[in-house]
């Protein structure tokens, strides 16, 4: 008797493990058996408090790459093993694309809420990304950002599946100017959503895990954002990487390329495989740029092909290969 109760024990918790938090058939994790996450002891967990890991890609940007917010891709990446989207709103841009300077607000918010809801109808998690890029300082526009973020948090509050992340990548100024906004912007958001996982970036471009080490924000569900591209931050960048990981900082990869950093070429398969061995040997999770047609080596999609969803292998570029690999080759958690 007793060994076949050990026997049963056994089954369960293989089962368990492979279903991501109990429920989800391809061992993801998807919000509707792990619902709404936290952070607990450095790691992202499910509402229950099991370990979880999110692979997904990013857009290279919400407005430009609107096309691709459409059920059936979602429904095809989801059936891939992507269970996290993330939606990229610019603060700095020309026309349309700056949230922060003339952009259309409203079309960004459409995109934003039909990105949540696809997002939700595909069992995935979603992060909306505050994407600072040639702004900086994330206090450039931090009045924006904080009727942004309260509008969002008030909106998605009751969605198990949204993640914010509140500075993509802030560069040419330190910690402590980022840690400002931070202390500004996370309680706008916990006011409305009270327990809500938000990412941090952090300066150089999101790579300074080292200064947010010694000096971390007082909040509970707050994460790190690390960035990476293969074929520019090497061992050098992993190393540092993986001790701050190691010494118990909650680092989640909201961005990373196979490419150089400036999305172009040359791709480092080799390298980006080290990276994600290192990422899945630790639980960290992570998201792909990009998922795009733009004629770029960081894109997945071919520039030539102009379908939005029903992608054959042809269809993708090498680094679009190399992502369905990876997913392949991982396929649990």
């Amino acid at each position: 008797m007793k060994k076949l109760l050990i026997m049963i024990l056994a089954a369960f918790l293989a089962l368990t493990l492979f279903s991501g938090c109990g429920g989800s058939g391809d061992g993801r994790a998807r919000p509707s058996s792990c619902g709404a996450l936290k952070v607990e002891n450095g790691r992202l967990c499910s509402q229950s408090g099991e370990p979880v890991m999110l692979r997904g890609v990013s857009l290279n940007g919400l407005i430009t790459s609107e096309s691709f917010l459409n059920e059936a891709l979602f429904s095809e990446l989801a059936a891939q093993g992507v269970n996290l989207f993330r939606l990229p709103v610019y603060t700095y841009g020309v026309g349309i694309i700056g949230y922060c300077t003339k952009g259309d607000k409203d079309r960004h918010k459409r995109d934003i809420a039909k990105g949540v809801e696809l997002a939700k109808a595909a069992d995935m998690y979603v992060i909306i990304d505050w994407h600072i890029l040639s702004d900086g300082d994330p206090n450039t526009y931090i009045e924006e950002a904080g009727r942004f973020f309260a509008e969002m948090a008030e909106t998605y509050r009751d969605h198990n599946n949204v993640l914010y992340e509140i500075c993509n990548e802030p560069n040419g100024v330190d910690w402590q100017a980022v840690k400002r906004y931070a202390n500004e912007i996370i309680p706008i958001i916990r006011e409305r959503d009270p327990d809500s996982v938000i990412l941090v970036g952090d300066p150089d471009w999101s790579k300074d895990l080292k200064s947010v080490a010694a000096d971390p924000l007082d909040h509970e569900n707050v994460m790190y954002s690390l960035h990476f591209y293969a074929a520019t931050h090497g061992a050098e960048v992993r190393s540092q990487a993986e001790e701050a990981i190691k010494g118990g900082l909650p680092v989640f990869v909201t961005e990373f390329g196979v490419t150089a950093a400036s999305g172009g070429l040359p791709r480092n398969k080799e390298s980006a495989d080290e990276w994600i061995e290192m990422l899945e040997r630790e639980n960290i999770s992570y998201c792909m740029w990009a998922f795009s047609n733009v004629s770029e080596a960081c894109s997945a999609i071919r520039s030539s092909v102009l379908k939005y969803s029903g992608y054959e292998p042809e269809d993708y570029t090498e680094t679009g290969l190399w992502l369905l690999d990876t997913l392949k080759k991982h396929n649990t958690k």
